[in-house]
């Protein structure tokens, strides 16, 4: 990524679903080839990605932010979160997915995104927000170097196996909130 170019942030919608889709479908298969099963990862496609994110773009509560390099007209990450999933009380929020281009990682995108996310959430009393993060990510510090704590491990099916994964926990929404 150039260090001109000019990213930014914004509401994802509707156009955008089959960007965002090719957005998580590449980002899977650069982070977690040698992870996961090479097939599933081979038999994930753009298109059934965007129903699903259609289907979740349309739930209620539940936000999309976008990063957008408006100079290759393309998003090169994105944030979707909401309510926490599950026996969660209302003041938590959670981040269902958060992913960046390899090429553009490491550049803050991700890091803008999550403060995005939580000034989002905290509008709407949240006064946490937690992600679950595969315990193999090869990112998982990006969460912790941000002040979350793993708090809590879960097994996660994919394919036809279960994977360990790990809550990361912001207790204090607004510590995102501060540059």
């Amino acid at each position: 990524m150039d260090d001109d170019t000019s990213i930014v942030i914004r509401p994802g919608t509707g156009d955008d679903l089959f960007m965002i889709a090719g957005v998580l479908v590449d980002t899977w298969r650069s982070t977690f080839r040698g992870l996961l099963a090479d097939d599933f990862l081979d038999g994930m496609s753009r298109e059934e990605q965007a129903v699903r994110h259609a289907r979740r773009m349309g739930a209620p509560g539940v936000y999309y932010l976008v990063a957008a390099d408006p100079s290759a007209g393309e998003i090169v990450g994105f944030v979707n979160f909401g309510p926490g999933r599950g026996k969660v009380p209302d003041d938590i929020h959670e981040i269902y997915a958060l992913y960046v281009r390899a090429e553009y990682q490491g550049s803050g995108i991700g890091t803008a995104l999550v403060r995005a996310a939580a000034q989002h959430s905290a509008g709407r009393c949240a006064r946490s927000l937690f992600a679950w993060v595969l315990a193999g990510n090869p990112n998982r510090r990006f969460y912790e170097k941000l002040g979350a704590s793993a708090v809590e491990m879960a097994g996660i099916g994919l394919g036809n196996r279960t994977y360990d994964q790990v809550a990361y926990l912001w207790e204090d929404i607004t510590l995102l909130l501060q540059p």
